[in-house]
């Protein structure tokens, strides 16, 4: 990956990235978010609102401009200043959204650019709109990106991650029962 400057930036570029819904992902950003909205995780809960099933946070689906933007258009080194958004459509577990970013303003005295942002689901519909403002790094950078785990080192720790979370999960509830006795007292 290779950041680019604002005198490598034309109103026009554009660039995108796709990724498909997963449950273990949106239940991995709730987590550690802190988001546990029942709409979010529960699906009994969900079953009675207008979705009929959990939803992925909407700043989840933004998380994904973010993406976007600091891999691709600027890129790394790039620094996001601001971003409005507006959720269209809600985004659930197996979706594929296409998160796209596209200058339509470069302010070169300034350093800044303005960039139209929206993702689209696998039918084409818009699920979130909005535009950013983003500084663009002052010299280029090349980023490979933090060394990953290898695929088999992951698969052997995975049990272990899930050890660790039903303890966490124990342990905020053992926490919440005792408030509610301590209230009762």
């Amino acid at each position: 990956m290779t950041g680019k400057t604002i005198a490598d930036l034309t109103a026009g570029d554009h660039a995108e990235i796709t990724r498909v819904v997963q449950d273990a992902d949106v239940a991995a950003f709730v987590e550690a978010v802190g988001d546990y909205n029942p709409v979010h995780s529960d699906p009994g809960y969900a079953a009675t609102t207008p979705f009929k099933e959990p939803i992925a946070p909407g700043i989840f689906t933004a998380g994904l401009i973010s993406a976007v933007i600091g891999t691709q258009l600027p890129g790394p080194g790039a620094i996001y200043l601001s971003q409005s958004l507006r959720f269209v459509k809600p985004v659930k577990a197996g979706d594929t959204i296409t998160a796209r970013a596209e200058i339509v303003e470069v302010i070169r005295e300034r350093n800044r650019v303005r960039i139209h942002t929206v993702c689209t689901n696998q039918r084409g519909e818009e699920v979130l709109s909005g535009e950013a403002w983003v500084m663009p790094t002052r010299t280029r950078v090349t980023y490979e990106g933090p060394a990953r785990v290898p695929a088999a080192a992951a698969l052997a720790l995975q049990p272990w991650a899930w050890t660790a979370r039903a303890v966490a999960l124990w342990g905020t509830m053992s926490l919440a029962m005792l408030r509610g006795f301590a209230r009762r007292s």
